[in-house]
Order: C-alpha cells, then structure tokens, then sequence
C-alpha cells in the first residue's frame, strides 16, 4: 500500500498527517519546530519523529511512503537538497511552508494568502499561476510576525535604555526582566525566531505607546505586502498562522477577506499526492 505523508513545518511547531491517495486520513503527529534554515538538526529530529508517530497510527511503515513537505527555510540555498538526504521516504516533494499554506488555504481559486506567525510569508495565486513573496526569515525580513514584534520591542528598549527614544513603562518592565541592556544582548545571541516571538503576544495586548507604535509599523508593513500582490487586481486575502486571526480583524473593511478552504498541511499532502 502506499501512504502519502504531509509536513508543515515552521518555526513553531511541525504538524504531520498521514493519507491514502483518495485523502483518507490513517494519522497524525505533532512536533517541535522545523525551520531547515535556522536548525537543520534540530528541524530533522522533529520532522522523523513526528513522521514517525503518525506513520505507526496508521499501521507502520508501508512499502512505500511518498512525502509532501511544505517547511520554513526551504528557499535558502541547498537546504532543500540537504533535506532530501537526510529523510528516508521513497519520493520527496519540499517546497516552502508558504506555498503549501497557499494551496491548501484557496484550494484551486485566485487570492491572496498572509501567513503570519513565528516568521511571516505571503503568495498569490492569479490565473493559476502562484507568487511568492517575503518568507526571508528574521535576519532579513518576517516584517509582522511575532520574532519580528519580539525583536522591536527589545530593540524600543535598548534605544529607550539610551535616550533615542522616551522610555515607556513596557519598555521598562523588558529592562527589568532582562535584567537591564546586557541580559537583552546576552538573550539576543543565542535566541531562536520562536524565543522572540514568545514575546508577541503581550506587545499585541499592551496599551503602552511602544507597543502601539511597533504594531502599528508591523500593519504598515503587512499591507504593503498584500498591495504588492494585488498588483492592480481585488483579489481576496487569506489571513493564516498564528497571529492570522489578529491582523485579519485589523484588515477588514481594508480588504476583501476570504476564508481559508484547507490548512498548509492539506496542501502538503496535496503534494505528497502529486509527487506520488
């Protein structure tokens, strides 16, 4: 019998299901995070054992198992590739998380899809052809996820902590629990995307000036996004990933909004399937 395995994976977490070709689910697995750009090993370890779990929910091993993985950090140079060696799947198909997201959440419909969680990646499909953009990681990019609302806010603090800008009691209080601009260096060189996305969600929630002027800029940047993929068109946009929800309702009446018709981990499966 063969079984196709669909992975999602992003800096959060790894989600793994297990199908027939029909699309019968037999399993599924959750497991830690899989950004093969950021942690090649540690993203490995977490892909095997959620693939694992979910293949021994459905029976164990078939003789042959074709995967479908839609992973954050697939578009850097070779990681990709890298991947294919270290997996033991008889066909494997890897694109980015964002292109799975893409297909699972609009089906075979034009639209735009945000994907906005630990890192933030956006696409458009328009008479079927699909478009990516963003999606570079937090080095480079991820403009409105929750590592990107994390960073600004100790980066608000370090410049408050040297009089570039006024210090807020936020600001204040990340000083303290830090303790003081050194412990923020010291977190800063060894945090994960995800280490400052756990932050995300207290900016999100603050009243504090500061909060309300770094999420104000991640919007900014999150609209000019959508409108770069607009390119002229009224397509409507899919609001997905952890902070999905949030920006959505910040987005309506700006947007058309659309409902996500599937998950990233539909989609991946939808590859596994034509991989098959």
């Amino acid at each position: 019998m063969q079984l196709f395995l669909g992975i999602d994976g992003g800096g959060t977490g790894c989600r793994v299901a297990v199908s027939d070709r029909q699309g019968r689910i037999f399993g599924r697995a959750e497991a830690g995070p899989s950004n093969i750009a950021s942690d090649f090993a540690g993203s490995v370890q977490n892909i095997l054992a959620a693939s694992d779990a979910a293949l021994a929910q459905a029976g164990g091993v078939a003789a042959t198992v074709v995967a479908g993985l839609g992973l954050a950090g697939a578009n850097a140079a070779g990681a990709a590739q890298r991947l294919r060696g270290a997996l033991p799947f008889a066909r494997i198909a890897i694109e980015t998380d964002a292109i799975t997201a893409l297909r699972g959440a609009l089906g075979g419909e034009d639209g735009i899809v945000a994907a906005i969680g630990t890192g933030s990646v956006f696409g458009a499909r328009v008479n079927g052809t699909i478009h990516q953009i963003g999606g570079w990681g937090l080095m480079l990019g991820d403009e409105g996820s929750g590592a990107w609302i994390g960073r600004a806010a100790l980066s608000a603090a370090l410049r408050a902590a040297d009089g570039f800008e006024g210090m807020t009691p936020l600001l204040a209080d990340l000083l303290r629990e830090f303790d003081g601009p050194q412990g923020i260096i010291a977190f800063s060189l060894s945090a994960r995307p995800a280490d400052f996305a756990g932050l995300a969600p207290r900016i999100i929630a603050h009243q504090d000036p500061s909060a309300r002027a770094i999420m104000k800029r991640a919007k900014a940047d999150i609209a000019e996004a959508i409108s770069v993929l607009q390119a002229g068109h009224s397509l409507p946009v899919t609001f997905l990933g952890g902070l999905g929800a949030h920006f959505c309702t910040l987005f309506t009446g700006q947007f058309p909004i659309r409902a996500a018709v599937g998950t990233a981990l539909d989609g991946a499966l939808l590859l596994a399937r034509e991989a098959g």
